[in-house]
């Protein structure tokens, strides 16, 4: 614990104009990011008695071992970095609103040439149209569902559509009326975007225009006696009125707005947001966060807008934000707000009507979270300070170990031997801290030896760090880099975890010994009968079934093989995707799509001659013939043999047979690419059969 005294600016030292502040610890890691009006007062405001501090106020400042400062011109300028270094930092001690989902949002994507409609997640993408958040998915398609009868736009996903365009057949949604198939032809890309567009002003709420129009559209047809398109209109409006039912109108003027509710308690806060677009209930969202410093109802608005506008621009931030406190001082943010609209954004708190109303509705949402987050977030804090307590009772260890580490193997009957290293710190994720490692001591099969590489690189790495930093030397540390972002395998864990028996344990130990270190314990957890293993002892240490302490252990291990598993697939499909082209040198990926697409196939292409190859848009002579060249050294593929008959395959079922295998690796690399997603989940194979043969040869 560190004296603030010790690291004290001088007097004067300090300038009185806005700025924003960092607190680092002796690990140089930024732990508080602040901005001010005046640094000179604030910065004061913590170098006080620390009896009359907040006490976590008290904790983040004997937390601390220096302050520095950054001077701006203006608040918004303040306003703006202090978001920018929140996000970049990271910092423990600042009040950080995280989602405690991620919410599904109706997307269009209009940056496409046959824009399609789509459930989409996670960080939003230039181009693309959103509309939300909605609470769940299916919400999302029974809308979309009602939505296609009128605005039939396209929902297939690109294989789907390609696949459509080469057999000239559409979907199943093209024959039902449920899409315009452009796909085919049916309409041409213009027609098919003025859906697309007219499908996103009516989500925007402009509705009205399209039910006058279908309604005067239907009494022309009643008129004019075609009654079957009449009753077609009439079912379609049936729908768009169903749709819109889906989102009860609660501001009868049509505004467009954002209703930002608190409730809090002397630890935690929670915050509920209702989108409200054309007068209705588009969108809910709401987090939770710890108040680890002292910070009032105005402060935490502050952050709670910081955090939902701070990479929102245009349209996405409404006209008016009402909110239950204002920050001191408003001015500020405002402007910073209506500088990412792009016009003026009003910020208030409503005082009667409506809005007021509404407002005390989004309250009792935000009292009803922080009830069930407070019920849960009791549960989950006592559980893992109990599996903590419970691993250090078990495995003898001086302290709790705060931060454990956990390395698995993986490799496919000896290829593509890579491992993994997933942390947690008080029994939770910290995935920005995770690393990967190729095996480079060796080729083969070899666990424990590839063990021992992997523990041996990672704290080499860490002992390297400390000895270039001087932290021996004169007892400084420089755990992080000169901007305060964290140097790679720099701060070493209390636990070392393996995936495997005795001998995987004695590797490590081994590894560490041989590097001097010898005050980090070490462990392994044996699949079979989740046994735990301890370097030296012949007998594994039992825990109970029912241990919280074995649970952990066991969420950490397989956390460890799903993420070494995961690098080691796409490590395969790299290498079953590798082509002769990828040798030739200046080719890059746009003009190897372009010579695919001219000849169709590989197969072709390997044929061409230099001429036919220089036909292709991009290619000069002098690359055609580095192409040819390059298929001219390739070993040349083996032909494919029918296990059953022994015959050989004719090439054109060879290569669509690559093609399926192909479509297998695409399949599980979208398996692999959302970890959160399948994380601790079993997912179901594509092919039972082949996905439980490949799965039971990958360690």
């Amino acid at each position: 614990m560190a004296d603030p005294s010790s690291y004290r600016p001088k007097p004067g030292q300090i300038p009185d104009s806005p700025g924003v502040y960092r607190f680092r610890d002796e690990h140089r890691r930024v732990i508080y990011v602040g901005k001010a009006k005046s640094l000179r007062q604030r910065l004061a405001s913590y170098f006080q008695d620390l009896s009359g501090l907040h006490p976590r106020t008290r904790t983040m400042v004997t937390t601390a071992a220096s302050v520095e400062w950054t001077v701006v011109s203006t608040e918004v300028e303040a306003l703006q970095l202090e978001y920018s270094w929140i996000k970049e930092y990271d910092p423990r001690f600042n009040v950080k609103y995280r989602d405690d989902k991620s919410y599904p949002y109706l997307a269009v994507t209009m940056n496409e040439q046959f824009p399609r409609v789509q459930v989409m997640r996670g960080q939003k993408k230039k181009g693309v149209r959103y509309f939300g958040p909605y609470g769940h998915a299916w919400a999302i398609r029974d809308t979309v569902d009602l939505l296609l009868r009128v605005f039939p736009v396209r929902t297939c996903s690109t294989g789907v559509f390609r696949n459509a365009e080469r057999s000239g057949r559409p979907c199943l949604l093209g024959y039902i009326g449920k899409c315009s198939a452009p796909c085919v032809g049916r309409v041409s890309a213009e027609e098919h975007r003025e859906l697309a567009e007219e499908f996103s002003d009516f989500m925007t709420g402009r509705t009205g225009t399209y039910i006058r129009r279908l309604e005067r559209q239907m009494t022309d047809a009643a008129e004019d006696m075609e009654y079957e398109r009449a009753a077609r209109l009439r079912d379609d409006i049936g729908a768009l009125k169903k749709a819109m039912e889906k989102s009860a109108v609660v501001l009868a003027d049509a505004t467009d707005a954002d209703l930002i509710a608190l409730a809090e308690d002397e630890l935690e806060a929670a915050v509920q947001i209702f989108h409200v677009r054309g007068g209705r209930v588009r969108g809910q969202r709401g987090w939770v966060t710890d108040k680890v410093e002292a910070v009032t109802t105005a402060g935490l608005v502050e952050h709670a807008l910081q955090q939902l506008y701070g990479e929102e621009t245009g349209d996405s931030v409404p006209k008016e934000v009402l909110v239950p406190a204002l920050p001191d001082p408003v001015e500020p943010v405002q402007e910073w707000l209506t500088e990412r609209r792009g016009s003026n954004v009003s910020l208030r708190i409503p005082q009667r009507g409506d809005k007021k109303a509404l407002m005390e509705t989004v309250q009792r949402n935000a009292l009803q979270a922080l009830g069930l987050h407070k019920t849960k977030r009791a549960s989950d804090l006592t559980t893992r300070s109990r599996a903590l307590e419970e691993i250090s009772e078990a495995l003898g260890l001086d302290s709790v170990p705060l931060r454990i580490e956990c390395y698995d193997i993986s490799h496919l009957q000896g290829d593509d031997v890579v491992a993994s290293m997933v942390v947690f710190e008080d029994g939770l994720q910290r995935k920005s801290e995770y690393r990967r490692f190729q095996i480079k001591g060796f080729e083969g099969q070899d666990d424990v030896r590839s063990m021992h590489e992997v523990i041996t690189r990672r704290f080499k790495r860490y002992l390297g760090e400390k000895e270039k930093t001087g932290e021996w030397a004169d007892g400084e540390t420089g755990l992080t880099e000169e901007d305060g972002r964290p140097k790679r395998f720099a701060y070493p864990p209390q636990l070392v975890v393996v995936d495997g028996g005795k001998p995987q344990v004695a590797a490590a130990q081994r590894a560490l010994d041989e590097l001097g270190i010898d005050d980090i314990a070490v462990c392994g957890l044996a699949k079979r009968l989740e046994e735990v293993w301890l370097p030296g002892d012949d007998d594994p240490v039992v825990l109970p079934r029912t241990s919280e302490g074995l649970y952990l252990l066991q969420r950490v291990r397989d956390e460890a093989h799903r993420f070494a598993i995961t690098y080691q697939r796409a490590k395969r499909a790299r290498r079953f995707r590798a082509s002769p082209l990828d040798d030739v040198p200046g080719l890059g990926e746009t003009r190897k799509q372009a010579l695919i697409k001219h000849f169709g196939s590989v197969k072709r292409l390997r044929s061409a001659t230099i001429d036919q190859i220089c036909e292709v848009p991009g290619i000069g002579r002098k690359t055609a013939e580095a192409i040819a060249v390059a298929f001219a050294q390739a070993a040349p593929v083996a032909p494919a043999v029918n296990t059953a008959t022994g015959e050989i395959i004719e090439d054109e079922d060879h290569e669509a047979r690559e093609e399926n295998v192909d479509r297998v690796e695409d399949v599980d690399r979208v398996e692999d690419a959302a970890p959160e997603a399948t994380a601790g989940a079993a997912g179901e194979p594509v092919s039972a059969g082949a996905s439980d043969e490949r799965r039971g040869q990958e360690r």
